[in-house]
């Protein structure tokens, strides 16, 4: 039976992901998105609409980096996670339901990561670290050991945070800041040290 995996979003996180989906076995990927102009992904087809997901055979996956659509996609869709094999990923690690890890990621031991995550190209998230579900850590951003990050929160390209920092949901951290102290109220974080804009 052919390996086929379904990428749900036709964009540049789509194109990541089919070739993450490549280098771990899948032997057909096509691609669903919305947009009746786009016929090809990557060099895949785009065989339908986000709604023909369910109709659609094969494992899923949701391309979309907004964190509230993939939440809501995932309330229709059941999703595989996917990681790519030069991530570094210690053997204690729980990693959710529909959650994307890219190439060069460092992930260390006892970390937690929810449902529906991005952790992208280069990032590393160090020992015993809490993310909730939807969150999006950029490319190049750090997470320090024991850390806690609320659900749908987003880390910019670059973004450091220090140690035993709690943040909490919904947040945004620019790129480039540096987060020395816990975030208790939704907001936009940049500078370093990094404050509410």
């Amino acid at each position: 039976m052919v390996k086929r995996l379904v990428i749900i979003g036709a964009s540049g996180h789509g194109k990541v992901i089919a070739d993450i989906a490549v280098r771990n076995g899948y032997e057909e990927i096509v691609f669903l998105d919305d947009n009746e102009s786009i016929k090809e992904c990557a060099g895949f087809k785009v065989v339908g609409k986000t709604s023909d997901a369910s109709r659609i055979s094969g494992d899923k996956i949701i391309a979309i980096g907004d964190a509230k659509i993939r939440e809501r996609m995932m309330h229709k869709v059941k999703t595989v996670s996917l990681i790519h094999p030069d991530a570094v990923i210690s053997r204690r690690v729980e990693i959710g339901e529909g959650t994307v890890v890219m190439a060069g990621t460092v992930i260390n031991s006892d970390v937690h990561i929810g449902r529906g995550c991005i952790i992208n190209t280069g990032a590393s998230i160090d020992h015993d670290c809490n993310l909730g579900n939807f969150i999006h850590v950029s490319v190049g951003a750090h997470v320090a050991g024991t850390c806690s990050i609320g659900n749908g929160t987003w880390i910019g390209a670059g973004a450091t945070i220090s140690n035993n920092i709690n943040i909490c949901a919904d947040c945004m951290i620019g790129a480039g800041a540096v987060v020395i102290k816990n975030i208790k109220n939704i907001g936009i974080y940049i500078g370093v040290p990094a404050e509410k804009k």
